[in-house]
């Protein structure tokens, strides 16, 4: 895996909190894009093309993960911004 990539370019989680370190491509390797909660086999978890539904599945996900409201929204608020939803 490459370490030019610090954070998922999808949720922005830094791939150092991945539990599983990334996601995987779909010849099994690991991706040095994507973390695990948002790449699997070479398909993306989420498939929705709505980046606003996107932040809002994220931040319910980190709430039941135990972070608070605010932390959340927090942490999603720059998601337009990366890669994967710059389009």
């Amino acid at each position: 895996m490459s370490t030019t990539k610090k954070m998922c370019e999808s949720c922005g989680m830094p791939l150092k909190k991945d539990p599983k370190g990334s996601g995987t491509n779909s010849d099994g390797t690991k991706s040095d894009k994507y973390c695990s909660y948002c790449y699997e086999s070479g398909q993306f978890t989420y498939t929705g093309k709505d980046v606003n539904e996107f932040q809002e599945h994220c931040r319910k996900m980190m709430v039941q993960g135990g972070h608070s409201r605010f932390i959340s929204w927090l942490f999603t608020r720059g998601m337009k911004r990366l890669p994967r939803w710059k389009n």
